[in-house]
């Protein structure tokens, strides 16, 4: 583990390898496991306010289950989260002609239709955030479902802080990421 600024970084995320295989896991991550995806409190509002734009590029049972729970649904322990349809896919899922899951929300947004991509902890998949009071720490969320991801990660070289880029620094910022990048590189050595 290392610290950057208010942040307790793993450094698995600058040691091991990853990339997304949809072609092999079929999104599996959208539609396995017993939770949705973790929101922001922020994330919440603005989930309410996408939500008449993203409802047209959803499935009737992912509407049902937004309608019958919310846009967003508070945890046990008081997190938010998406909603789940019976308990197993997220709502907000969607299916492309190859059965692969794919988020609705991020279809509107390549669609045009909303400016906001997706929850920040889906974009950042298959790091996880956990907020605590004076700092947040930023872990590898290693799941046996990705391990195609892991295999094309490695086959490519490509290392999971630099696979979630864009992820890193929409939550981040750029400086920060500059620093990982740093501690990456000296890291290497």
């Amino acid at each position: 583990m290392f610290q950057l600024g208010k942040t307790i970084v793993s450094e698995d995320i600058i040691e091991k390898d990853f990339v997304c295989n949809l072609s092999a896991c079929k999104g599996a991550c959208c539609i396995d496991g017993d939770a949705g995806a973790p929101l922001d409190k922020a994330e919440v509002k603005i989930m309410e306010d996408i939500y008449p734009k993203v409802k047209p590029f959803l499935r009737e049972e992912g509407i049902a289950a937004i309608e019958t729970q919310g846009t967003s649904i508070v945890t046990d322990f008081g997190d938010f989260e998406t909603p789940l349809i019976n308990g197993a896919d997220c709502a907000y899922v969607i299916f492309d002609e190859k059965k692969t899951a794919l988020c609705g929300i991020e279809e509107a947004y390549n669609q045009g239709e909303i400016e906001w991509k997706k929850p920040v902890s889906c974009h950042l998949y298959p790091i996880r955030v956990r907020e605590y009071s004076e700092f947040s720490g930023v872990n590898y969320d290693k799941w046996e479902i990705c391990d195609d991801a892991c295999s094309l990660g490695k086959e490519l070289q490509v290392p999971i802080y630099k696979f979630v880029k864009e992820a890193l620094i929409r939550k981040f910022g750029e400086d920060w990421y500059a620093e990982l990048e740093k501690v990456a590189e000296n890291h290497k050595r």
